[in-house]
């Protein structure tokens, strides 16, 4: 559960860095709306390549696959790095598109991980999705916390913005090393994944066969006497048909946080008494109840299973959108960091609530084949709610 967990942590570490560090873009880039336009840069890339990989999921090497997206993060990080103080921290539209591109290939270094991890890791235990889920989050809670103490540290420095990015992402570049080495030496070694990789290939998996080598298993793919029938699996289009309700419980949660958080919050929040501050603690209340809402499923009589109740609970949700209007129009700053917490902690809990509950009765080859299809809606979401984002921006003179 630990490493799953780091793994998750590696997964989102470079783009959530990318984003807490958006006050240091915003004073380089005033002209050009980085909070939006980076999450806009990166959602494409991210769609497009996990569109690509859940259709030709069954064909593709999981092992190559995860490394591959693990090794571009940590590339891209370093990248970020070397843009920064090669042009010694000049704005510029130059640099902006740098930003930009590296934004785009975190895209895709996310749609090769966290489709492939999911995808991995519902064939094992539950357990395994939600430490990995949980880890997801805690990468926003920690470079939340990391910003704040930054911010705190360098706040009076002429160059304090900058410090604090490039502390950053020196920081990001270590994490997705570890994530590299983790899982290609630790992960594939251990007993229980081993056990959970080879039943899947007795249930006709053909994507872990690179994995369990790693681990020093040879795979028996050489099965002639045996009940073809063992070896059938329902299609994608079939899994999705069964499954379509979940499919859409990831879209509409995605699609609501996306659009609240965090352009809204970062830009239309008005300025209060905490000043500079205050988007940034918004956002660390939001990074950080997600992670809390994302450990709640684990006590099983807080955990919604049923597939009607989730689809409610998710649709009701969308009442936030009124309020964080009006909170944000007529509300005090208590009220709006209290939403947000809100917002945070039911994004954490339905997501693992949907996505452990998801593969429960399938072999392993339609968990797996599943797992990622639910982070393409999820993507999907993203997606939608980051390109809806831009509707609070209509009557602001823009």
């Amino acid at each position: 559960m630990v490493v799953c967990w780091l793994l998750g942590n590696g997964c989102l570490f470079s783009w959530n860095s990318m984003l807490t560090i958006e006050d240091y873009y915003g004073y380089l880039f005033p002209d050009y709306h980085p909070s939006r336009v980076l999450t806009l840069v990166y959602q494409p890339f991210a769609l497009g390549t996990l569109a690509v990989l859940a259709y030709h999921e069954a064909k593709i090497n999981t092992r190559r696959r995860n490394l591959f997206g693990y090794i571009l993060f940590f590339l891209s990080s370093v990248l970020v790095l070397v843009l920064d103080l090669a042009t010694s921290g000049k704005g510029g539209l130059g640099t902006f598109i740098g930003i930009c591109a590296i934004s785009g290939a975190f895209g895709v270094a996310d749609a090769h991980v966290q489709g492939g991890m999911v995808g991995d890791l519902s064939f094992m235990l539950p357990e395994f999705v939600q430490s990995f889920l949980a880890g997801l989050a805690a990468s926003g809670a920690l470079t939340s916390a990391l910003r704040l103490i930054t911010k705190a540290a360098f706040e009076n420095t002429k160059d304090g913005l900058r410090k604090g990015a490039i502390l950053f992402f020196a920081i990001s570049a270590f994490f997705e090393l570890l994530c590299v080495l983790l899982y290609a030496f630790a992960f594939p070694k251990m007993p229980i994944v081993k056990y959970y990789r080879s039943k899947a290939a007795s249930e006709g998996s053909k994507t872990v066969s690179a994995d369990l080598a790693a681990g020093g298993i040879q795979t028996l793919l050489e099965i002639d006497g045996e009940d073809p029938n063992k070896l059938q699996r329902l299609s994608n289009k079939e899994l999705l048909f069964q499954n379509m309700d979940y499919a859409l419980d990831m879209f509409l949660i995605y699609v609501l946080t996306l659009s609240i958080f965090p352009g809204f919050l970062s830009e239309d929040t008005g300025s209060h008494s905490l000043g500079t501050w205050y988007a940034l603690v918004l956002i660390a209340m939001y990074n950080v109840c997600d992670l809390i809402g994302r450990y709640i499923p684990l006590f099983k009589f807080l955990k919604l299973t049923s597939r009607r109740g989730l689809m409610i609970a998710i649709l009701s949700r969308f009442l936030l959108i009124p309020a964080f209007y009006f909170t944000a129009k007529y509300g005090d700053q208590g009220w709006m960091i209290l939403l947000t917490s809100f917002l945070g902690l039911t994004n954490g809990y339905f997501t693992v609530c949907v996505l452990t509950s998801a593969p429960k009765g399938y072999k392993g080859p339609e968990q797996n084949a599943l797992g990622n299809l639910l982070v393409l809606f999820l993507v999907g979401g993203l997606f939608a709610g980051v390109t809806l984002d831009w509707l609070w921006l209509i009557g602001k003179g823009w």
